[in-house]
């Protein structure tokens, strides 16, 4: 029974994403990754090109949400997978790999991964994946298991940057326990080479292109991003993780550092966490590891309560419960509605942690939470847009093209009406450039005419877009407005409007 739970795990994982998943509509950032994918390349100035490219092919046959998401629900059914085979190499029994999944599943910010396409869906399955693969080669598995580890690090690297910190957490766990000679074989070195191999596009990408990634990070530490200190990152990981299931990966990584044959683990997560406090990282940059630590944690459980039989009945039952507290608003099940009722009347009473501490960036919270907000009103706001551009007077419209504000609009726009002609400043779509556009005639989405209405001699609104839906604010009051007359050339005007953040 026991070789089947990981399966079986991993089936319950898939089956619930499947059918919770496909709800709401796009995510801002999903329709950027699609754009993105349409058209493949190397590297993008945010991220590698794994997500966008698996998020384009899944469009291919047409606009499908449930084909979209059956991706990050596959990656979530195999984190699933690799987190109970891990309970099973710490010696853990059913209870111990029930328990694990159970956590896993009540752990917010791992649900969330799995529920939407995002760079973290492919570090859900391959960050527990690759521990997992040590674990066997510490143990005295095949080496050869090496080049397992490097093609899935290669392939984490090209969907997220993040899991550098994971494997030179790792690199530190091993060497400073004696788990360090694993690494001294061909096979590592193979492996680590493949790794290699597999992102270098990307990197020969991020440099040929000056390294916008950095460029990124750097805008976002000064302004963009919310700032915590230590303390306050340490209260963020209990909560992403579920604040009363928290403790079981606590648990974990005490048992990791008090057991020499795991102990690599348990200094790894302290040292990824570590990096992050130091690198003012956001509190989900780790949390791909917290299925490594949950696993340990359910190891524990199943050795201090293998005589207690009542006790783990208790425990899953009480992990059941607190599990399921949260699903309701990590999977988008809910109407709107019965959604804000639901926070109202049970959340905010057992989760009693404000919305504002687990800001990571510096914007207005809409009532539903961003991400749940910024899956509504895109095909109205396309259409809108569509609306003011074919009302302009034909002369106009022939030489004029949109501009949007953000990449979430730019790509609400190639994605809901790629008739209309649409560029954007905004990371990736100003490095695409500006086409064919001379700048005569701007309908600018949101601003002032641009980054300066004194770059053009004339400006006039031509409609406002306002929606009763509880969109973030960049969509819920903006202003369509003519720019015509530049005063300077394009080019000199697209130079200085790069915004990387």
């Amino acid at each position: 029974m026991n070789r089947l739970v990981p399966w079986i795990a991993a089936l319950a994982v898939l089956g619930l994403h499947l059918a919770g998943n496909p709800h709401y509509g796009f995510f801002r950032d999903e329709l950027y990754f699609i754009i993105c994918g349409f058209h493949p390349q190397f590297g993008y100035v945010d991220q590698p090109p794994v997500v966008p490219l698996l998020a384009a092919l899944t469009q291919l046959a047409g606009h499908s949400l449930f084909l979209l998401r059956a991706v990050p629900a596959l990656c979530a059914a195999g984190g699933a997978y690799a987190t109970v085979a891990l309970v099973i190499e710490f010696g853990g029994g059913t209870f111990a790999q029930v328990l694990a999944t159970i956590a896993y599943l009540g752990a917010p910010v791992l649900v969330a991964f799995g529920a939407k396409a995002g760079p973290d869906e492919i570090g859900l399955w391959l960050w527990p994946l690759i521990a997992l693969w040590l674990v066997q080669i510490a143990r005295g598995a095949d080496p050869r298991l090496w080049l397992a580890i490097g093609a899935a690090a290669g392939i984490a690297g090209e969907s997220k940057y993040s899991v550098l910190f994971f494997l030179v957490a790792l690199l530190a766990g091993l060497l400073a326990t004696p788990e360090r000679r694993i690494l001294g074989t061909r096979w590592a070195l193979a492996g680590t080479a493949l790794g290699a191999l597999l992102v270098a596009p990307n990197v020969w990408w991020q440099a040929a292109n000056g390294f916008p990634m950095w460029e990124l990070l750097e805008a976002g530490q000064h302004g963009k991003n919310v700032i915590v200190g230590p303390v306050v990152y340490l209260i963020q990981e209990i909560a992403i993780t579920n604040l009363y299931l928290a403790p079981l990966w606590i648990a974990g990584v005490v048992w990791l550092v008090r057991r020499p044959q795991y102990r690599f683990l348990g200094i790894a997560y302290l040292v990824l966490i570590l990096e992050m406090m130091v690198l003012h990282g956001k509190h989900y940059y780790p949390a791909d590891v917290y299925p490594i630590v949950i696993a340990a944690g359910a190891a524990a459980a199943g050795e201090w309560l293998a005589r207690f039989r009542i006790a783990r009945i208790a425990t899953i039952a009480y992990a059941a419960v607190f599990a399921s507290v949260l699903l309701p608003v990590e999977l988008p099940v809910l109407t709107e509605t019965s959604l804000l009722s639901y926070e109202r009347t049970v959340l905010n009473r057992l989760y009693p942690i404000p919305g504002a501490m687990l800001a990571t960036e510096h914007n207005d919270t809409p009532a539903i939470g961003s991400d749940y907000a910024d899956m509504h009103g895109w095909p109205e706001f396309a259409a809108a847009a569509r609306n003011a551009y074919e009302a302009l007077p034909p002369a106009q419209r022939a030489r004029a093209v949109v501009l949007a504000i953000n990449y979430g609009d730019a790509s609400a726009l190639r994605f809901f009406a790629p008739d209309v002609p649409t560029i954007s400043v905004h990371n990736q779509y100003w490095l695409w450039g500006y086409g064919n556009a001379s700048g005569e005639a701007i309908l600018e989405l949101g601003g002032s005419c641009w980054k300066d209405q004194h770059f053009f001699a004339r400006s006039s609104v031509v409609a406002h877009y306002e929606t009763a839906l509880p969109v973030m604010g960049y969509e819920n009051h903006v202003t369509f407005r003519t720019c015509t007359g530049l005063r300077v050339p394009m080019s000199r005007l697209w130079a200085d409007s790069k915004n990387y953040e």
